[in-house]
């Protein structure tokens, strides 16, 4: 299930940019891949403060604890979008493909559509 999903705005010649949203499973899962239907590339990343210092970096798989809210927030875990095809206004939404694999290897897909926002709702 995902919820409070958002896409921040853009501004014209940016070409990255930020997707956020709390994804929750029923059963223990990894996401391992994003696609949208806005970027040529979306990644998963990390932020985290190491001694006095903000760092980013990608990570390769988010892994849900069953039942256990995992949230994609800024500042925090996030989605970052490379190479926008048109920028992003507010009122539009963007469609991602969201695919997870379960501890059995079993893949799943699932398709969201989430607007583009200033800022969190």
């Amino acid at each position: 299930m995902v919820t409070d999903n958002w896409v921040r705005a853009t501004a014209e010649g940016q070409d990255v940019g930020a997707a956020y949203m709390t994804i929750k499973s029923k059963t223990d899962m990894t996401l391992v891949k994003v696609e949208s239907s806005a970027a040529e590339i979306v990644e998963i990343h990390n932020m985290s403060f190491e001694n006095g210092v903000m760092k980013m970096r990608m990570l390769e798989q988010l892994d849900l604890t069953a039942n256990t809210p995992s949230r994609l927030a800024p500042g925090e875990n996030h989605l970052m979008l490379f190479d926008f095809k048109k920028p992003l206004k507010l009122g539009d939404t963007v469609q991602f493909s969201l695919h997870f694999k379960d501890k059995l290897g079993k893949e799943t897909l699932i398709s969201i559509e989430s607007p583009v926002l200033t800022e969190h709702p």
